[in-house]
């Protein structure tokens, strides 16, 4: 008998395991996957990032480093090396949350999970053996895959899904992207700083849905400026495969006359959906929602008792962080712990190069909510730190109470903007006033000072700013 048996071994269930056994429990994670981590450590975060910052690092040899008196000859790409750093940064994660699940002792079962009835999980491995296990509590962390396309169908060669676009053996001449959140502006940056001319094409009138409309634009203006050809409003109704090309038939979202486009390739970048497969959950009576969504309480309870449901399968920010941190409150209060998530405070980033970062509610939405908001701007191209590093692109907004002056949103397009944007979380986690951000000594130069002088801003008494 475990006290908790886990279905999911990323970024949410490898947590909840590992707190829950530091909390005393017997627990057990089944992994269909040999590596633990989920999505994120093999085909999503980390080895996406990988690449982002190798080729980050190959655009600036291209076009920055002359700016700090750093010239050379013969600089070129060697893939295969860039492609082995991405693939060894994952293998090494990869070992490390093996070595904590032998420290604390936790069951690790390599197979697929399903949920015969409450208290007990069935494990079925690669070559049939099934086993099943009893557990007072059941934690379903399967995560999510990514969302497909009618008549665009995915081979992982020449029509990809994110994981394909991870491991191209040559940078694509022509990359077609379709849709434009992160996961398909991050991978098009990628591959557009490598040599690719690369086309986005996005179903609605603009990029990066959710985020604070300001930040989008201005997200919008700089990748244009780098070479990204944006399509908006705009839709991929049939793709065929032409000898060593990808043919699309494009057309607008509302109607109307369309195109074909041809390309070496294409991402197809259009969301994510529940995982839930295999898992049992109709027989047994699990509640989910219209969009096969798992519906679960404050608590991260189903509807079946003993059994709950964390991350990408209950819908919300489909984050890695969000889930670990859901993980690990549950395996708390399943010691009787007040495991507790603040949802109003969990930051999102899109890599690209200025990144873009995000907490709280965007200027649209408070608008929606009829909200009565200050807000206070500052630019980095006014920073001295940013102009130092020759990175001056975006700025740094912050929303806050008109009455209370509570922060209510912060939004930063700039250097670094995704380690700026915690300082911003922890301030909102406090229930931090615009004016105590203000008023918080920042060391000089440093980038977080664009942030400090917004938070001024929202006051109208920012320093350096030429408002």
């Amino acid at each position: 008998m475990f006290d908790l048996v886990i279905i999911g071994g990323g970024p949410g269930g490898y947590p909840a395991a590992i707190r829950a056994a530091q909390l005393g429990m017997k627990v057990a994670c089944v992994e269909t996957r040999t590596r633990m981590g989920g999505t994120c450590l093999n085909i999503g975060c980390i080895p996406s990032k990988a690449l982002l910052e190798s080729s980050e690092r190959f655009m600036a040899a291209k076009t920055e480093f002359a700016t700090h008196g750093v010239e050379f000859d013969g600089l070129r790409l060697n893939l295969a090396n860039l492609l082995d750093h991405k693939d060894k940064v994952v293998s090494g994660l990869g070992d490390g949350i093996d070595y904590l699940f032998r420290k604390h002792k936790i069951t690790r079962l390599l197979g697929t999970g399903s949920i015969p009835g409450p208290g007990q999980v069935s494990v079925t491995a690669a070559d049939g053996a099934s086993q099943t296990l009893q557990a007072k509590a059941i934690v379903i962390a399967t995560g999510s895959a990514g969302a497909t396309l009618p008549n665009v169908p995915i081979d992982e060669d020449r029509i990809v899904s994110s994981t394909g676009a991870l491991s191209f053996a040559q940078v694509p001449e022509h990359l077609v992207v379709i849709g434009a959140g992160y996961v398909g502006l991050e991978l098009g940056s990628v591959w557009q700083r490598l040599g690719s001319k690369v086309t986005v094409i996005e179903y609605l009138d603009r990029i990066t849905p959710g985020m604070d409309a300001e930040l989008a634009r201005a997200l919008h203006k700089v990748l244009q400026q780098q070479g990204f050809e944006f399509r908006l409003s705009q839709k991929v109704a049939s793709a065929r495969i032409d000898g060593d090309a990808v043919v699309l038939s494009v057309e607008p979202s509302n109607g109307g006359a369309g195109e074909e486009l041809r390309a070496d390739r294409v991402l197809v970048s259009v969301g994510r959906r529940p995982y839930i497969d295999g898992l049992g959950l109709d027989a047994i009576g699990v509640a989910r929602d219209r969009k096969g969504f798992i519906t679960v309480d404050a608590q991260w309870r189903t509807n079946v008792e003993g059994i709950y449901a964390i991350g990408d399968v209950i819908g919300g920010p489909m984050l890695a962080h969000k889930a670990t941190e859901e993980g690990i409150a549950l395996a708390e209060q399943l010691a009787g712990l007040p495991g507790h998530v603040n949802y109003g405070a969990i930051p999102a980033i899109v890599y690209t190069a200025p990144e873009a970062a995000s907490v709280g509610l965007s200027e649209e939405a408070l608008k929606d909510a009829g909200v009565n908001y200050k807000v206070g701007r500052f630019p980095f191209n006014a920073n001295s730190r940013a102009r130092a590093k020759a990175q001056t692109e975006g700025l740094a907004k912050v929303l806050a109470d008109a009455e209370t002056d509570r922060i209510l949103g912060v939004h930063i397009l700039g250097p670094e903007a995704g380690s700026l944007i915690h300082e911003a979380v922890v301030a909102m986690e406090f229930h931090g006033a615009a004016d105590d951000l203000a008023r918080t000594c920042h060391a000089h130069p440093t980038l977080p000072e664009a942030l400090k002088e917004a938070a001024m801003d929202v006051g109208k008494w920012a320093i350096h700013s030429a408002r």
